[in-house]
Formats: C-alpha cells, sequence, structure tokens
C-alpha cells in the first residue's frame, strides 16, 4: 500500500509519500514541496489575505495531483498553525476542498506535539531513555518530555519563526532594538514552563525536529541533506551564538545566499534561530541532536500502528491438557532447565 501525508504549512504544502511494507521504516519514496507563503499574507485583523488563500488552495490542488500521478492509495491532509490559527480559518479549509477535492484536518498544538515525540521516540528507541524534544514551526513552538511512548508532557507555544518574525522582526534586516524584544518575549513565554520541564527530571538526550533546526544545523556545518538520514547532525548553542549577529545583519536576500537556507525561510529564520537559542539556554543544555523524523513521520507511524493492530488472521484460543502444568519462567526469560 501506498500512503501519504500533506503537510500544509506557513512555508509549503510538502507530501510525503511512502510504501507500506511490514517491519520497515516509514522513509518516503517521494517528496513534493509547493509553496505556500502564508506568513506574508497575514492580515492585522488576524486573517488569511485573499492571495494567501488562492496560494494555497493551488498548492494543495497540485500536491493533490501529484498524489493522483503516484498512485496515492490514502491520503491525510492536515494544517498546521498558520492555518488552524487564522480568524477565516474555516473559509480557507472551504476553499482548499473546493478546489482539490479534499478537505484536510488540523491538529491541536498538543496533538502536534505528541505525535511529532512519538516520531521522535520510535527514531532513538528505548535505549535513549528520557527525551526531550524541542520543534519551532512556523506559527508554534513545541516542547515534549518523555521516557515511554506517550510523553509525560506536551507543551505549544505561539514562539514559532514565522509569527515570531511578523511580531517582532519588522525591520529587514532587524534592527538591535527588535532582537532585544524577540528575544526577552521568548525568554518571558518558556518562563511560564521551564519550572515545570526542570520539575519532571533531567532529560537523558535533547533533540530537535523542524524545518528551522534542520537548516539551523547545515548553516552551522551539519551534513547535508544528500547523506541521508543516518547522518548524525547537531546545533550547538554556541554555534548559534556565533551565527546569530551575522544574519541580522544581512537583509533576507543575502541569507538566502547562505549554505542551507532556503529562499521561503530567510526572512524568518533570525527568529528561529533567537528562538532556538534562547531555548536550549534556558533548559541549560549546550545543544540539541537533530531527528530526521518529525510530525509528518509521527502522522504515518501512528496509522500503521493501529493498522497492526487488526491481525489479519483470528488468534487461536490456547488449550491445555488438564492435568499440565506451566512451569514458571526464570527472572532472565529462560526456561528453567527440568529436573
Amino acid at each position: 500500500m501506498r500512503l501519504a501525508v500533506l503537510d500544509i504549512g506557513s512555508n509549503s504544502a510538502q507530501l510525503q509519500v511512502v510504501d507500506v511494507s511490514a517491519g520497515a521504516p516509514p522513509l518516503p519514496a517521494h517528496a513534493v514541496k509547493e509553496p505556500t507563503l502564508l506568513a506574508e499574507e497575514l492580515l492585522p485583523d488576524g486573517t488569511l489575505g485573499e492571495a494567501g488563500v488562492d496560494r494555497v488552495a493551488a498548492a494543495v490542488t497540485r500536491a493533490v495531483g501529484a498524489a493522483v500521478r503516484l498512485g496515492v492509495d490514502q491520503l491525510y491532509p492536515f494544517v498546521t498553525a498558520a492555518v488552524r490559527d487564522a480568524a477565516n480559518r474555516d473559509e480557507v479549509i472551504d476553499r482548499i476542498q473546493a478546489e482539490s477535492g479534499i478537505r484536510p484536518q488540523f491538529l491541536s498544538g498538543e496533538e502536534e506535539a505528541r505525535l511529532t515525540y512519538f516520531a521522535a521516540r520510535r527514531w532513538y528507541g528505548w535505549s535513549a531513555g528520557r527525551l526531550l524534544l524541542v520543534d519551532i514551526g512556523g506559527g508554534s513552538m513545541e516542547l515534549v518530555l518523555g521516557r515511554d511512548e506517550e510523553p509525560e508532557l506536551a507543551i505549544s507555544l505561539p514562539l514559532g519563526a514565522g509569527r515570531l518574525t511578523r511580531e517582532f522582526l519588522t525591520a529587514d534586516p532587524p534592527t538591535r532594538k527588535q532582537l532585544k524584544a524577540v528575544r526577552r518575549h521568548v525568554r518571558d513565554t518558556l518562563s511560564e514552563v521551564v519550572d515545570r520541564l526542570r520539575w519532571e527530571g533531567p532529560a537523558r538526550r535533547v533533540v530537535a525536529t523542524s524545518k528551522t533546526f534542520k537548516q539551523l544545523a547545515r548553516l552551522t556545518g551539519a551534513p547535508p541533506q544528500r547523506k541521508g538520514p543516518f547522518a548524525p547532525r547537531e546545533l550547538t548553542v554556541e554555534q548559534l551564538r556565533k551565527w546569530i549577529p551575522r544574519l541580522a545583519a544581512m537583509p533576507a536576500a543575502e541569507r538566502a545566499g547562505l549554505r542551507g537556507i532556503s529562499r521561503p525561510r530567510a526572512r524568518q529564520i533570525v527568529a528561529g534561530a533567537v528562538a532556538a537559542e534562547v531555548t536550549l539556554s534556558v533548559l541549560d543544555t549546550p545543544g540539541a541532536e537533530i531527528c530526521p523524523w518529525a510530525l509528518r513521520e509521527g502522522i504515518l507511524l501512528r496509522h500503521l500502528e493501529r493498522v497492526a493492530d487488526t491481525p489479519e488472521l483470528p488468534l487461536q484460543p490456547l488449550t491445555r491438557h488438564p492435568d499440565a502444568t506451566v512451569r514458571p519462567l526464570h527472572p532472565t526469560g529462560e526456561q528453567p532447565v527440568p529436573s
């Protein structure tokens, strides 16, 4: 079976196609990206402007056409904070449905956080211990802490790179005053939750997901995407502190020429870098590993898990002879040797 997830975000509509096979990881067979650039179209009253609605509807229509051509059997389309939090969200989703023939779902910030954590937990496995996950999207930041399959704490905060840019970094390049204001805002917002994170106990591994972290890691020297998902990548606070002044001194057009920085994200990468640096600093961690799996993989993994929970063959009941006894297992899991 060929499954696909369509992630309709503030910068693009991304289609990820996976060929499902038993026991295999959901590595993409095909990926399609169509620009939406919704951050540029959010009006003061909280609605998405007409040009933004036109653009996202057209992007989704093209992505759905690609899914049809690629032979996708099941498609899960969803919108993230850029559409979910828009004052005219229902109108936008109606328009997408009218033009593309599919109606996207929307996840709450906490649901996004839990699904992203689920993907990271599967990537690193149980041996990773307690994970602290940070994800910086266009509209929101997710913080998740957990040791088991379900996290102990999942928080979504309005600290996305696009949102921060729109609200604080209005000049291009931003002024020193604006940079101080965005840094203060991120720190003040995090102060409401950081004590709770510390109270839950230290994490054994800090991981980061999202395109913001991936592009910042590439900028600071991490392996390129062509090296594949298994190449280790990380981002440190020291690297961020080195690069933030350099990024802030450049206009967006110049940032777009840097290693790893895409043109659609060049304007918001400064806010993303500040949010990443402040977050890792207040959490008292020197840096984070970059996890290649995030929300889209979490949705696919959840779907595959639900499918696996319905066995193709019915389970057969066990029968036992009346005189039979059941030997206890040894604590190591081995059967005891008969005496």
